[in-house]
C-alpha cells in the first residue's frame, strides 16, 4: 500500500480525528509533507449503549439487522444518520477541492456503509463484507454524485 501510495499526488489529507485513522494519515502525508485536517464526521459509527463495549456475533447480527426506530431507541447511529454526516463532508469537499485528488481516511464501518449505499453492496450482504486494514476506494464525483471506481482490499464473503 505504502509504495501505490507514494506514486500518487494528493492535494489534500483529511482523517477522521480518532486515533487509528489520524495515525495512517500522518504516515501517509508526513511522506507527502502534507497536513492532515481531521474531522468527525468521518468517525466511526456511533453504537450508543454498546460503544467501546465486547460484544458478541450474535450481538452484532442483531445490531446490523436492526431498524432504524430500533436504533435509534438504542441510541445508535442509524444508516441514514451516518451516510448523511458522510456526504456532508464529501460534497463540502469535492467542491472546496474540485479538480484536486484528495485523501480521506476513514474506518472499515464507514467505507462498508458508504458501498452499499452507492450501490457496491446491497444491505443484505452488509455482514459478508470483509474490508482489510489499509483497504481503500477510490472515488470520482462532480460534487454532487459520486462514482467508485476502484476499490482494493475489499471483498463480498460467501458467509460470514
Amino acid at each position: 500500500m505504502r509504495e501505490r501510495l507514494s506514486q500518487i499526488k494528493f492535494d489534500k489529507v483529511y482523517s477522521s480525528d480518532l486515533l487509528r485513522a489520524k495515525r495512517t494519515a500522518e504516515i501517509i502525508a508526513l511522506e507527502k509533507k502534507l497536513a492532515v485536517e481531521t474531522t468527525k464526521l468521518l468517525r466511526e459509527r456511533n453504537y450508543g449503549r454498546f460503544e467501546g463495549e465486547n460484544v458478541t456475533s450474535e450481538l452484532i447480527d442483531k445490531l446490523y439487522n436492526s431498524s432504524s426506530d430500533e436504533m435509534i431507541q438504542i441510541g445508535m447511529e442509524t444508516d441514514e444518520s451516518l451516510i448523511s454526516r458522510l456526504f456532508t463532508f464529501l460534497r463540502e469537499v469535492s467542491i472546496s477541492h474540485l479538480g484536486k485528488r484528495v485523501l480521506v481516511v476513514c474506518h472499515g464501518g464507514v467505507m462498508r456503509t458508504l458501498l452499499i449505499h452507492l450501490g457496491e453492496f446491497t444491505k443484505e450482504e452488509n455482514r459478508n463484507v470483509f474490508i482489510n486494514n489499509l483497504a481503500f476506494v477510490r472515488l470520482e464525483s462532480d460534487g454532487v454524485e459520486f462514482f467508485v471506481k476502484e476499490k482494493e482490499g475489499i471483498e463480498l464473503l460467501e458467509k460470514f
